[in-house]
């Protein structure tokens, strides 16, 4: 990647520390009152805007991200926690839509003909929630143990922040929160949001993920593939069973499905340019009880990751032709259930320059890492393929603590929400005032 942000020259899009608003002299710079002590309007950079703002605010945004913790939902049903920032997004003057199945929402703020959106997801993992904390899951079994409940709480601070800019001076634009559900499931909740209309009008989409690798206080960056691709295979046999004493009498299914975990994920790479290579990792695999008896059925379920666009178009043909080469090798013929998943994050090289610039002037140069490509899936994809746009790894990271995402005690340095707040105010303002969306 390489994002400069030490150089003479602003990155594209970055609103200089200098930027100002209008905001009330007379009262706290962000009392939602709107009383006539506007008229004794001073003027105040958007960095000391964003200080006035989360000094009165940010225990709000925590506390919004606490409750939604305490009360995770379980993809596709996201009901209450979409009717949860419904109504907070409606008690601070706003409009929200929710979408026609409850788990959902968009809300607009400004207007104007060009959008630039923000994306949040809400739902939870089917994770227990071991942390003994204040806001510890009290939902059996479900826990926020990927940062979802961050998103969602920084989103919603940010509908305040922006809310309060339109109020006191008006926005450069029309600004869209989304909220989607399942983010963690297929079929996954990007599709739903861009059918109900989500990009409608949009020029550019933004987002954050957690990042427990980096600390609070760092945003990583990154230009082009940024997630992988991710399928999923379900490879099935069945055959003669039998006796371990006589296995030339069998379908040996054990071995057969042996070979095909260990050989396949070499064999597809083999194939395919070194700089392309697939991870091909196998889950689950059932075969058998019997320590002496060769089993009818086998089965293995194995996920298909791999970066770039051309890459994902062509894997699972190649996929399959190996895996059932393997295992007629060995005698048996398989049923192969290929299903495609999200296609990979690739950011938009102006899109990652900008928040890079964001960050620079929220945070200072200091605060902007490099973020590395990750295997891991993200149904921000689906968004990227209609429009430009970034998403950002936001540090969330504990000094002293080696937590990963998907894991029940993950938890999350709370500073990082006000970061969090403040570079995506900087970037969407910046997204808006440039001509390159």
């Amino acid at each position: 990647m390489g994002i400069a942000t030490k150089s003479n020259e602003p990155l594209p899009g970055a609103i200089a520390p200098e930027s100002c608003l209008v905001v009330p002299g007379a009262l706290p710079p962000f009392d939602n009152s709107g009383n006539a002590a506007e008229e004794q309007a001073m003027s105040m950079s958007l960095p000391e805007f964003l200080d006035g703002w989360l000094a009165a605010h940010a225990g709000e945004v925590i506390a919004a991200r606490r409750h939604i913790h305490a009360n995770p939902r379980l993809s596709r049903q996201e009901h209450d926690t979409a009717n949860y920032v419904a109504a907070a997004l409606a008690d601070a003057g706003l409009d929200p839509q929710i979408i026609p199945d409850g788990t959902g929402l968009t809300c607009d703020i400004g207007t104007g003909d060009r959008v630039i959106a923000i994306r949040a997801d809400m739902d939870a993992l089917p994770i227990h929630d071991p942390k003994q904390v204040p806001y510890r899951s009290t939902v059996p079994g479900v826990c926020h143990a990927c940062g979802h409940d961050a998103h969602t709480a920084m989103l919603m601070g940010l509908g305040r922040v922006l809310a309060e800019i339109d109020r006191l001076e008006g926005l450069p634009g029309r600004f869209r929160l989304v909220f989607q559900p399942s983010e963690e499931q297929f079929p996954s909740g990007a599709p739903t949001m861009i059918k109900y209309g989500a990009l409608q009008d949009v020029a550019a989409i933004f987002a954050f993920h957690c990042d427990p690798q980096f600390q609070s206080g760092k945003i990583a960056v990154r230009n082009g593939p940024l997630t992988a691709a991710c399928d999923v295979m379900e490879v099935r046999m069945s055959g003669r069973g039998g006796h371990t004493s006589r296995p030339h009498l069998t379908s040996d299914l054990v071995n057969a499905i042996g070979r095909v975990v260990v050989d396949v994920p070499a064999l597809v790479n083999r194939r395919l340019d070194p700089r392309q290579s697939v991870a091909i990792v196998f889950g689950a695999v059932q075969a058998g009880e019997a320590a002496n008896a060769i089993p009818q059925e086998a089965l293995a379920r194995a996920t298909v990751r791999v970066h770039g666009r051309e890459t994902w178009d062509m894997i699972p043909d190649l996929v399959q032709e190996v895996t059932r080469s393997v295992a007629r090798a060995s005698g048996v013929e398989c049923e192969i259930d290929y299903r495609r998943g999200v296609p990979p994050v690739v950011n938009d090289r102006i899109a990652s320059a900008m928040f890079a610039g964001a960050t620079a002037a929220a945070l200072g140069d200091d605060a902007v890492a490099e973020a590395p490509m990750s295997m891991g899936g993200e149904d921000f994809a689906y968004y990227l393929e209609q429009v430009p746009g970034a998403m950002a790894r936001l540090g969330v990271g504990r000094p002293g603590e080696r937590l990963d995402i998907h894991q029940g005690n993950f938890d999350i340095d709370e500073t990082a929400l006000a970061h969090g707040v403040r570079v995506m105010t900087h970037t969407v303002l910046a997204a808006a005032a440039s001509p390159a969306f």
